[in-house]
């Protein structure tokens, strides 16, 4: 497996792994975590995905989608403005042309390949690299997230510790808090697994 880019210029041609993304969200956040998301036809969609974002997706051999992330600029428009708007009006999120919004983040650890032993599936820390990657090729420096408490912790075993913006509160059935990560060498070198390929080396289109 590895990690892709699909630039909002591919979502046409990638349309084959953009609806796997979906369908994988929906069994992620509906079936998985129990997230309050709407579903329809057994994907997950929402309007940000309108935004003309770009994708970070981790795929199979057989093309198969098992991790994603979507990438917005930081200053709008964004989810964190509408699940966190008291943030930046309180000074506490400061959105800026060097800040990246990451959000619909997941992905299948049940997949056998990548299960290493180590604490965490290799198609986590694969998603993680990909996207400190991208983002210090965009001209990226830092990361602002909106995520449950438990993947705040996963991101911590992970070696890339969220700071958080604010107090968790409570979203539907989640335990919700937002943060900021860097965006740095330093970063993708302790997340990266050993099977890492570079996001950004020659690949053959997987759509």
């Amino acid at each position: 497996m590895r990690a892709i880019v699909v630039s909002p210029a591919e979502h046409a041609a990638a349309a084959d792994l953009i609806d796997s993304m979906h369908r994988l969200r929906a069994r992620v956040f509906r079936e998985r975590l129990d997230w309050d998301v709407e579903v329809r036809r057994g994907r997950e969609v929402d309007e940000f995905d309108s935004c003309e974002p770009t994708y970070i997706l981790t795929v199979t051999r057989s093309h198969d989608v098992v991790g994603c992330a979507r990438l917005l600029p930081a200053t709008g428009p964004t989810m964190m403005s509408v699940l966190f708007p008291d943030l930046e009006r309180a000074g506490l999120l400061r959105p800026h042309a060097a800040m990246v919004e990451s959000s619909r983040f997941c992905v299948d650890t049940s997949l056998e390949e990548g299960r290493a032993g180590g604490p965490l599936h290799d198609v986590t820390l694969t998603m993680f690299a990909a996207i400190i990657e991208w983002s210090i090729a965009a001209g990226y420096s830092e990361i602002v997230t909106g995520t449950d408490v438990r993947f705040e912790r996963i991101l911590k075993r992970a070696g890339w510790p969220m700071r958080r913006i604010g107090e968790p509160r409570r979203l539907g059935n989640t335990l919700a808090v937002a943060g900021l990560l860097p965006a740095d060498h330093d970063s993708f070198e302790r997340v990266r697994p050993a099977t890492y390929r570079s996001l950004l080396s020659p690949r053959v289109r997987a759509a």
